[in-house]
């Protein structure tokens, strides 16, 4: 049984608000279960010195949580000076994923850059994080073709994450902070929503886990990823509906 008493691939309850930051491009407030996040995507008409007169966009994401967002406050990294190893790699992750499904020459020279700030943490902030930042994303790309900043929809694909894990022993979908933090190998996978893989993050925390029982868990986040597609697409078909 676990904690919360759902069954092994059951995802928590998921919802995806939009229009909630009338000031950026596009913007999400992402709910898995008690773990919330707000997304917000602002398009920036300078892209990367790097990428200057190449013709190409791009899009990065800057990820952190707030103070209070777990059980004990801690301080905001900008008070410490530098951001932790964690945080660097969790914005890492969401950029590359983003991008993965990103036309970036479509963009021309344009940056979107997604912040995602966790308002409350529950377990599996990353993978909320990337479901909410990809509606982010989407809504901000709308606005830009709406304004004749660029001829096309630069993205190619949908993206959403899940995490999965053993737990007592049992492959279970979706890792809340009970969970997470006692099971015996936990795993992050990135999808498209056509089912190809972007990132697979995977650590036995306990003992070596086999690969029938990394099959399994793979199995668990395509589900889970698919339902999680239907979500999005029907959140985006509604804020695309006029009122």
């Amino acid at each position: 049984m676990r904690p919360s008493g759902r069954s092994p691939d059951q995802l928590r309850s998921v919802s995806l608000e939009t229009g909630v930051n009338k000031h950026a491009e596009g913007s999400c407030l992402v709910k898995f279960g008690d773990t919330h996040v707000l997304c917000t995507a602002s398009i920036d008409t300078r892209v990367p010195p790097w990428l200057r007169g190449q013709g190409k966009g791009w899009v990065t994401a800057e990820y952190g949580m707030l103070p209070r967002a777990t059980g004990q406050r801690t301080d905001r990294e900008a008070a410490k000076g530098k951001q932790s190893g964690r945080t660097q790699e969790i914005q890492r992750l969401i950029g590359r994923s983003l991008r993965a499904i990103t036309d970036l020459t479509a963009m021309g020279e344009m940056q979107v850059k997604v912040d995602c700030d966790v308002l409350q943490a529950d377990g599996g902030t990353r993978t909320a994080s990337i479901t909410g930042a990809y509606v982010a994303l989407a809504l901000a790309f709308d606005h830009a073709l709406k304004a004749g900043q660029i001829k096309t929809h630069p993205l190619t694909d949908s993206v959403a994450a899940i995490s999965c894990g053993l737990y007592n022993g049992a492959a279970v979908l979706d890792l809340d902070y009970a969970e997470d933090s006692s099971a015996q190998a936990d795993a992050n996978f990135v999808l498209t929503g056509s089912g190809k893989v972007i990132e697979v993050q995977g650590t036995a925390e306990d003992v070596p886990f086999t690969r029938a029982e990394l099959n399994q868990l793979l199995d668990l986040a395509e589900a889970g990823i698919a339902r999680l597609t239907v979500v999005q697409a029907e959140t985006l078909t509604a804020a695309r509906t006029p009122a």
